[in-house]
Parts: structure tokens; sequence; C-alpha cells
């Protein structure tokens, strides 16, 4: 199922619950809220206050991306604290395993984990029947308004494929430069989860802008390799 994540790293934050019930009154699916620390990526975003904050504000799912070293410390608080969906990054300090375990062990919605641009499909293959989301970065994590990384797309087609090999109905997220056109190109290689900031936000339109977005992946997305 085609699911749109508008990021809230592109709303305005001073108006950021009235921006995302507008937005998700508009048709999203997901709001995407992305959480950097500093030093896993060089960049600091916002965290659990914001979140709960934001949680008491929207009845709008919660797809939390930790861009964090200590994801097992700190990942439990997030579903603590309002979050439907987590997904933490393959290449931090923390066991993978063992952060999905504190993560089921909160009963949260989904759990997913993501990938950096330099690291392969592959790494992610041993983790699949563990996990409900797969997120294939297609910029660099850590800064906003980054050029898309089409290179990315096999990636996203070699972990459809394994989905599919395992019998898995697996959500493959994108984040990064998604518009009106590359999501057309990330829809065809497999992913189905789209993760859009400027794309989205700052429109005169959201539910225009959204369902641009949406017809373009589902055209796209009927003509994914098997």
């Amino acid at each position: 199922m085609i699911q749109i994540s508008p990021s809230i790293l592109s709303c305005d934050f001073a108006r950021m619950g009235e921006e995302v019930n507008a937005m998700y009154k508009a048709g999203a699916d997901l709001i995407h809220f992305d959480v950097m620390d500093g030093h896993f990526v060089p960049n600091i975003s916002i965290g659990l206050p914001v979140l709960a904050s934001l949680r008491k504000a929207t009845k709008a799912p919660l797809d939390v991306h930790l861009m964090i070293s200590d994801p097992l410390t700190y990942a439990p608080q997030f579903v603590d604290h309002g979050a439907d969906i987590v997904v933490f990054h393959i290449e931090s300090d923390s066991d993978p395993r063992k952060v999905i375990q504190a993560l089921r062990d909160k009963n949260v919605g989904k759990v997913g984990l993501s990938l950096k641009p330099g690291t392969p499909a592959q790494a992610v293959f041993p983790y699949l029947e563990e996990l409900d989301m797969v997120l294939v970065m297609t910029v660099e994590p850590g800064f906003g308004g980054q050029t898309f990384m089409a290179d990315m797309c096999p990636k996203i087609t070699a972990i459809r494929q394994e989905c599919n090999r395992l019998g898995l109905d697996m959500d493959i997220e994108v984040d990064g430069g998604i518009n009106a056109e590359t999501i057309k190109q990330t829809a065809q290689a497999g992913a189905n989860v789209f993760v859009a900031g400027s794309a989205l936000f700052g429109k005169p339109d959201y539910a225009a802008a959204l369902r641009t977005l949406r017809e373009n992946a589902q055209s796209a997305f009927s003509h994914q390799p098997k």
C-alpha cells in the first residue's frame, strides 16, 4: 500500500501542531519525525519533549526516524512518548536485534531498520523477518534539501526482491529528495512509503501536493520488479 509520510523538518516549527494536523487532514498517511543527535549525524534536531507535545496535538500516526548513536537506550523512550513507528540505523552503535526486541517489548506499532547510502542492501537481510519496515536513505542522513541519489534504486529493488523471496509483505520507505518525479523512480524500484519535506510543506495546497505524489507513486509501483 502506498503511504506518504511528510517530514516535519520542513514545516513551520512555530506552528508544528497546526501544520501537522492540516497535512493529516489533507490526506497524509503518516508524519515523519526526524531525530538527530549531533553524533551519529552532524546535526541536532528534535527529541522526546517535542514528540510528546506533538502526540498530544495530533491523532496522525508518528513515524519516528532515529539518526542517533544509541538507539538501544533511547528507542523505547520514543515509544513511551508517542511514536507509532520507530526506525533506527543499522550503522548505529547498538546491536540491532537488541533494539528490535526492546521495541517489541514496548508493543510499538512497527519496527524499522534504516541504511545510509554507503551501506549495502545485504546488511539488512539477516533481520528482515524481524522487521516491519526498511528505510533506504536516498541522501546522506542529517541534512535537508539534498539532491536525490538515483543510484540507491537498485538497493531498494534488492531489498524488495529478497522480501518477496521470503514471502514478506514489507514496507520499504525512502527518505531524501523525494518529489513528484523522484517518487516514480523509487516506487518502480519497489518502495511503497515515501518521506517528503519541501515537496509538501510550504505548498499552497497540501491536498493537491499529496495527491500528485500518491498518483505518481501508485502508477510507478504497479511496474515494480517481482
